[in-house]
């Protein structure tokens, strides 16, 4: 695109360079910070400069921010590495990165997937990066604009494409179509998006090439020990489990537990989003004075043992295991949707059959909710007294119409090779 980037925009990039370069003290202190809870933050230093890694020529690169993120990606690496490709994976934070390091331990070994750190905003960060890679293309996932990341390599000449990608309403509306956030989208060499509405919005903003190619979670991998496990596990009374609790709802689902267990003996799983809040979310739920056995305490690494008898809640304070703890659930209240940050991932749930609840906030997952409010097999409610009368009334959905949603959006991966062969002519 000739006129790429605008004058504005040319601008608003020099100063952001500017910012990054005075504040990489701060950045590093951050990581110093956050690094006092997790020490994974310190690790491979090196890497966050784009360096300290084995070269690998060649590779395909995929960028996953975090956890969700590369969740969404792992049946399109999966696919990659079957037509005998080579995956660098980037993350930024450290549950994205040990989680990608689990899921592909053979495949580290066997060079052919490295784990990396995402290199700073920096130009000189991603010309080691990209030195020491030479990436094919590069797949970031989701929605993360980056614009030393989008600038560098389009100047290193590596085509970079968003992938799994969606545009919600909320920053949609915010960018408005010539912000400087839409503006820097036009520098992504094409897009891989959700749905036609996503395209376009996409088309809205500039975006010139683009596939729909749906969502690429609706194809991932269910691991069938932890299903077994949860499935063993499951008592006889009704589980519901909270998964993905973040800051600022645990008070509203705590108070919905308690109307829930007056009406009918009911256990709950609570899962927290990050682990940094595992203790803190603990002893709330302690002072409540509801009953729990924490799934670290009674519980073995493969996941065998028993639950206590007469506790009000399993505390879920692992990571990894989402698999199991939805495999106990008559029903699923997925996180986040009662804080405008939004709602996370509803198609887990869906793919073992369970019924799912969401808080009011789902501009995050207007794909597919919309689609799965339509079905039947899911529903977004207004507040948490709501939730608690929704989960007494038990209007479950059959697992016959959660099948047949399901199948109607799989096949994303296949759509998603295809498109990035399309797109790369």
């Amino acid at each position: 695109m000739t006129d790429f980037p605008k004058m504005k925009l040319r601008i608003a990039l020099w100063a952001y360079a500017a910012l990054w370069t005075l504040g990489l003290p701060l950045a590093l202190f951050y990581l110093w910070r956050r690094g006092r809870k997790d020490p994974d933050y310190h690790s491979h230093l090196a890497e966050r400069f784009g360096l300290g890694s084995t070269p690998m020529p060649n590779a395909i690169w995929v960028h996953a921010v975090s956890l969700g993120e590369f969740r969404s990606a792992v049946p399109l690496i999966n696919a990659l590495l079957g037509q005998g490709e080579r995956v660098v994976i980037t993350h930024f934070t450290p549950a994205g990165r040990r989680s990608s390091t689990q899921v592909y331990t053979d495949e580290i070994a066997a060079g052919q997937v490295q784990v990396v750190w995402v290199p700073f905003e920096l130009g000189l960060c991603f010309a080691n990066f990209f030195h020491r890679f030479t990436p094919k293309y590069g797949l970031v996932m989701e929605v993360e604009v980056w614009p030393r990341m989008i600038m560098a390599a389009r100047r290193h000449r590596v085509p970079l494409f968003m992938c799994n990608a969606q545009y919600p309403s909320k920053a949609f509306d915010r960018d408005g179509q010539t912000g400087l956030r839409a503006q820097l989208m036009q520098g992504f060499a094409g897009a891989l998006v959700k749905s036609d509405l996503q395209a376009r919005r996409f088309a809205q903003v500039g975006v010139k090439r683009i596939e729909v190619t749906g969502e690429l979670r609706f194809d991932q991998p269910i691991p069938p020990a932890q299903v077994a496990a949860g499935r063993a596990l499951k008592p006889a009374r009704d589980v519901v489990v909270i998964a993905s609790a973040i800051e600022g709802e645990d008070d509203g689902y705590i108070s919905a537990i308690k109307a829930v267990r007056e009406v009918r003996d009911t256990l709950f799983v609570y899962v927290p989003r990050r682990p940094e809040r595992f203790n803190e979310v603990a002893q709330q739920i302690k002072d409540a004075g509801l009953r729990m056995a924490r799934r670290s305490e009674v519980l073995t690494k493969d996941l065998s043992g028993s639950l206590p008898e007469g506790i009000d809640v399993l505390y879920g304070d692992s990571l990894g295991e989402m698999y199991f703890y939805l495999a106990m659930a008559d029903r699923v209240v997925v996180g986040g949707g009662f804080n405008p940050k939004g709602a996370h991932n509803i198609i887990e749930p869906l793919a073992l059959k369970k019924p799912v609840l969401v808080g009011p906030e789902t501009w995050t997952i207007e794909y597919p909710l919309v689609e799965a409010e339509a079905a039947g097999v899911a529903r977004s409610v207004p507040d948490f007294e709501a939730l608690a009368k929704a989960l007494i009334a038990r209007d479950d959905p059959s697992a016959a119409q959660i099948d047949a949603f399901f199948a109607a959006h799989a096949g994303a991966t296949p759509r998603t090779l295809a498109g990035i062969a399309a797109l790369r002519v």
